[in-house]
């Protein structure tokens, strides 16, 4: 049986999805993984199916009574979550990553020949613009494309919840070798790139376009660092240096709308770290500050939320643990009492002994029949209650959306900062410069300031439209998280408890069927 994984788990053990057969390779052959009964949780312990169509006809065809079949059920058709209709409603109707294949690594291993790494075949279906039919386009990607991607869109859509790429494990090269690992990660991306196709912006993006449809490899990650740290370096030595005074000094007003991390600009990281202390230990009050109370009270609910996502994930983990022990401990009974049922057969002298053999078959049969109910019920539940595992990935999505905007607001507060001590300095040279006369110098550099301090003002309107656009982006953002956890929430309760009733008639019948027939023995005891 398998367990609802609470924050943190990021294996993607539930919806797992089977990869293609890979040409016999034990690497990336992947386990076997059927979609709806989980595997046993105690190795060695005897699986009670083994046992169950010894007994009941009815597997194999026959009628199967009251109980309404044996046959897994859908609820009803509530067991598709709106998630995927509006995944199928995207430009990317669905995305599947399979065949995963190893290919040799030429330029970063330091032994010619001993490296290597995984690609995946990414297949994307869509809807053709002529025809209007569906259209299929498969590429090769290794997971560095995936980072490569992310980084992309964290960059390009500030202010978006854009969903968590899978984490690149610290032991990678430990478990590469075993294809347990591979079949993970080709899940994991798999349910990465239907999220992103899933959300309203990024799904119809050119990033995620040319990701998914172009043949040509990405840009290596590694390369777009070395490049930014390059140009960040040499900005740090011109602002040193004093190179850019009278052009540039202050921020250029192209890169301000882009965090000073990710662009690699020293001189900016060191304003904007001195202006975080001054605001959190300074004692004075920032010139700009968060003023939007609607968006702080929701930011405080949404860390409610999480609170009570992380409690109801662990109570649906120890639903499931405790319906999973139910079943096993009712599959060892149904088990014993066969062997029970095959001793008094094989021993019966008289028919007394026979009959109470049969019904102890029954009773048996009736046993390892519920065994089985428990566990397609678990597998059901299991399904739906994922729900709030989805949710709690999606909080790290909006921590980084409120981080963005937390960002872009100290870029304003230390621009702001900036401009108001620039405009001191020129105060002070031009009193001065009255005060002593007119000395070319000082004229020079007042004119050196006042350019600066026209560079500045553009810089901090154009940080202040990027503060605006994120905020924006928040506030809609937030209306669309409200929106579609109620109608995902209100799925998979339905779904839930769709479930729990079918499954519940069924194992009420099959115990209804065996009181009917030992009815007997309470006339007798009568």
């Amino acid at each position: 049986m398998e367990a609802l994984p609470v924050a943190g788990d990021r294996r993607g053990i539930l919806s797992a999805v089977p990869a293609a057969l890979n040409g016999g390779d034990p690497l990336l052959h992947p386990s076997p993984a059927p979609d709806s009964p989980p595997l046993p949780s105690a190795p060695g312990a005897l699986d009670p199916d083994a046992i169950f169509s010894l007994f009941d006809p009815s597997e194999n065809g026959g009628d199967d009574g009251d109980d309404g079949g044996d046959a897994p059920v859908s609820s009803r058709g509530s067991d598709a979550p709106s998630r995927s209709a509006r995944s199928s409603a995207s430009e990317n109707s669905r995305i599947t990553v399979s065949d995963p294949q190893k290919e040799q690594e030429t330029t970063s291993s330091l032994v010619p020949g001993s490296g290597f790494y995984v690609t995946y075949l990414v297949t994307t279906r869509f809807v053709s613009g002529s025809g209007g039919g569906l259209a299929e386009i498969r590429v090769r990607r290794r997971f560095k494309d995936v980072v490569a991607l992310a980084d992309r869109l964290s960059e390009a859509y500030r202010g978006y919840f854009v969903p968590q790429r899978p984490d690149k494990s610290v032991v990678e090269g430990q478990v590469m070798q075993k294809h347990e690992f591979v079949e993970q990660r080709r899940s994991a991306i798999e349910k990465y790139l239907n999220r992103l196709a899933a959300h309203p912006v990024i799904g119809k993006s050119d990033e995620l376009r040319v990701f998914l449809r172009m043949p040509v490899k990405s840009p290596s990650p590694s390369t777009e660092v070395a490049s930014r740290m390059s140009d960040g370096v040499g900005a740090l030595s011109k602002q040193v240096s004093g190179e850019t005074r009278g052009r540039n000094v202050a921020v250029a007003t192209q890169g301000v709308v882009q965090p000073a991390k990710g662009r690699r600009d020293f001189m900016r990281m060191f304003r904007e770290l001195k202006q975080a202390v001054t605001n959190d230990w300074g004692g004075v009050k920032p010139l700009v500050m968060e003023e939007d109370k609607e968006f702080l009270e929701k930011k405080g609910k949404l860390q409610d939320l999480e609170q009570q996502l992380t409690t109801a994930s662990k109570q649906a983990e120890a639903l499931v643990k405790a319906k999973q022990d139910i079943g096993d401990t009712m599959g060892e009974l149904g088990l014993t009492f066969v062997k029970l049922a095959k001793f008094e057969m094989e021993n019966a002298t008289y028919h007394s002994q026979r009959s109470r053999a049969a019904e102890i078959k029954h009773f048996a049969t009736a046993a390892l029949r519920t065994s089985r109910f428990y566990r397609e019920s678990n597998a059901q539940t299991v399904k739906h209650l994922d729900n709030l595992h989805e949710y709690l990935g999606l909080m790290l999505a909006v921590h980084s959306a409120f981080s963005d905007r937390s960002t872009a607001l100290l870029t304003v507060q230390t621009l702001t900062s900036d401009l108001s001590s620039l405009l001191a300095r020129e105060e002070k040279l031009e009193a001065s410069s009255m005060r002593f006369g007119g000395d070319k110098s000082k004229i020079h550099r007042i004119e050196e300031l006042r350019e600066t301090i026209r560079n500045t003002e553009d810089a901090k309107i154009c940080a202040i439209k990027d503060y605006e656009c994120i905020k924006e982006n928040n506030n809609n953002e937030l209306e669309r998280l409200d929106r579609e956890r109620h109608e995902d929430f209100l799925v998979m309760l339905k779904g839930f408890v769709s479930n729990q009733v079918i499954y519940a008639e069924k194992i009420a019948n099959v115990w209804a069927n065996v009181a009917e027939e030992t009815k007997g023995y309470t006339s007798q005891s009568k």
